[in-house]
């Protein structure tokens, strides 16, 4: 087929970015695949951080053109134009937030009828709030033929929205275009000023309150004091102006400074193998989610995962078999998971359980996944 894939790629940065990247580069082995990207993405009023990783083009998707201006309609009738030019097929577009409902809607509206459009879900809604955020959703993803949902979350909250009859669900594919160097965890530790004996914990990725760091932080006492060799490594961008909250409750709590790491800032990609290869286990201790793309990285480094029963979390970590579920807002049970992971020494359970599900996550899967719902729609 030729498939137009249309979302963020190289050199934005981010999940969304990279599974894009990482998405097309599958597909292309077996079809003809141009990306249509972003000239801008967000506007600086809107976003003031750095939107672009110009560090590692691991994730560099083929073919990539940038035209959608995501505030200029002229640019979204120019490239439904160039995108018709084109002739695919198919045309797979990345979903995530009502901010795009605006240019994508107008896009598709302006397609040849001929071209059956895929919505690739990875939030139908978001987590936070946003003006008018269903009715933009619905507006938008009624335009689609096909859908690709990554848990039952997404896929409830897409039937709420609209009557799709082809719908396909999927757990989130494995990142590990990460393991850039193929480091051991005793070079990684070696690197990061790690103790060989050291319990290592990783929080990894932006810092949004949704995310229940706080109650990781709530739990380290606890750990400690059953695991005196516990350490926690949280490695992400804070939310603007809630670090300070964050530094409060480690104050609060009175975790020693020996047991906590914090990097703060967001990590190009070249950067983030040595905090994955360096830890013992990855903790996703969130309030609410749908899928989370930290999971699969952990998978990529064969790193067992502590999460809690949110969203489609509990799908992606087998309770005893891939890491521990755990219920969202309870710190003693996240402290308690912590600390039988450990004590039980569950790393190469775990580990040789990843390894059996490794095709469930595999993007040969998600390929199959395409072809078979273009089939049907």
């Amino acid at each position: 087929m030729k498939i137009v894939v249309i979302g963020p790629v190289y050199p934005y940065r981010g999940g969304i970015a990279q599974y894009t990247g990482l998405m097309s580069q599958n597909l292309a082995r077996d079809h003809q695949v141009v990306n249509v990207s972003f000239c801008l993405q967000y506007p600086k009023l809107l976003y003031k951080n750095e939107q672009k990783d110009f560090a590692n083009d691991t994730f560099k998707a083929p073919d990539a053109r940038y035209w959608i201006n995501t505030v200029n309609p002229f640019s979204w009738i120019s490239a439904a134009r160039r995108v018709n030019a084109l002739e695919p097929e198919l045309v797979i577009v990345q979903w995530w937030h009502p901010f795009f409902a605006p240019a994508y809607w107008s896009i598709l509206k302006m397609l040849k009828r001929r071209i059956k459009v895929i919505f690739c879900c990875h939030n139908v809604l978001p987590h936070e709030g946003f003006p008018c955020k269903k009715l933009l959703s619905r507006m938008v993803l009624r335009q689609g033929d096909g859908f690709i949902v990554q848990s039952a979350q997404d896929e409830r909250d897409l039937r709420s929205l609209v009557r799709a009859e082809h719908i396909r669900r999927v757990v989130h594919p494995t990142y590990n275009a990460f393991r850039l160097r193929g480091m051991s965890r005793a070079q990684a530790r070696e690197q990061l000023g790690l103790g060989a004996d050291e319990e290592i914990l990783l929080f990894f990725g932006f810092i949004r309150s949704y995310k229940g760091l706080k109650h990781l932080l709530r739990a380290m006492p606890a750990i400690l004091a059953a695991r005196p060799k516990a350490h926690l490594l949280v490695v992400g961008e804070f939310f603007e102006g809630d670090k300070q909250d964050y530094l409060d409750l480690i104050g609060q709590t009175g975790i020693p400074q020996e047991a906590l790491t914090i990097v703060d800032g967001y990590l190009p990609d070249r950067e983030v193998e040595p905090y994955f290869a360096a830890s013992d286990v990855v903790v996703l201790p969130y309030e609410s989610a749908t899928q989370s793309g930290i999971v699969q990285i952990a998978y990529g480094f064969e790193k067992p995962v502590v999460a809690t029963a949110v969203g489609g979390l509990p799908e992606v970590v087998l309770d005893g078999v891939t890491g521990f579920v755990t219920p969202p807002g309870d710190d003693e049970a996240l402290g308690a998971a912590v600390v039988r992971f450990f004590a039980e020494d569950k790393a190469e359970t775990f580990r040789e359980g990843i390894r059996k599900e490794a095709y469930k996550y595999s993007w040969d899967r998600m390929n199959e996944t395409v072809e078979g719902l273009k089939g049907t729609i």
